[in-house]
């Protein structure tokens, strides 16, 4: 699979989001990137831009359905029409994390709406121009809390297991339309995200979202030998060097 042009990185001020905008900005893709906390974006475009790279700010929430229609024009704006749509914005839920029957069900809504609603309308909405160009890549970072049941992920792990099964159905209904969809468990890294689920957690075996992000990259390279819709684990990368 080619590099691409432009890209839409959502959840990029930080984490595995910030090192996937630094690591397609380097190959020369134009990325947007997309996040929630105004200085910590301004931060990552300016080191990326520093570094040479073309990458934008877009200060929103995906989780806002008001938000979704500004994001799409103004990512195609910034960068030009999107043929790599990255979603990497997540919420955990109640943190600290707690048992589901604790959980509010106002904390379970926000993770769906994060976590699947919020990447559904963004691709309904710029997977129509990759259609008319016949190319275009969607990729979605789960968890593995999307196949495994752990005590107090409820809320994440839920919204991660309908994560997964919308890639495999949009993976259907695109395919032989030139635009695929892959699912990728990046599995544990050494992230905010990642602190504030398991704050005592030992962080020396966990990996670095920058490590990641190449990983990702290598397998968007050979995203099109993948089936539509595919999920793929860490235990997989090895496979597909």
């Amino acid at each position: 699979m080619v590099n691409h042009t432009a890209a839409l990185v959502t959840g990029a001020s930080r984490g595995l989001g910030a090192a996937m905008a630094r690591a397609l900005a380097a190959q020369g893709t134009r990325v947007a990137l997309v996040a929630r906390g105004q200085e910590e974006l301004e931060r990552t475009v300016a080191t990326i831009r520093a570094a040479g790279g073309d990458v934008h700010p877009i200060l929103a929430d995906v989780g806002d359905k008001r938000a979704a229609h500004a994001i799409a024009a103004a990512a195609c704006a910034l960068v030009g029409p999107i043929d790599l749509l990255v979603h990497n914005a997540s919420t955990l839920g109640n943190v600290p994390l707690r048992p589901l029957m604790d959980t509010d069900c106002e904390a379970l809504e926000r993770a769906l709406e994060v976590n699947v609603v919020g990447p559904l309308r963004l691709t309904k909405l710029l997977v129509a121009s990759m259609l008319l160009r016949d190319r275009g890549l969607v990729v979605q970072i789960t968890s593995d809390a999307s196949v495994n049941a752990y005590a107090g992920w409820g809320a994440y792990g839920v919204s991660k297991a309908a994560l997964d099964h919308l890639g495999r159905v949009l993976g259907a209904e695109l395919e032989g339309t030139g635009v695929h969809v892959l699912t990728v468990d990046p599995g544990e890294m050494n992230t905010r995200m990642h602190a504030d689920a398991i704050p005592d957690g030992d962080t020396r075996a966990l990996l670095e979202p920058e490590a990641v992000a190449q990983r990702i990259l290598h397998l968007m390279r050979r995203g099109g030998t993948l089936p539509n819709g595919a999920r793929v684990e860490a235990a997989a990368w090895e496979a597909l060097a």
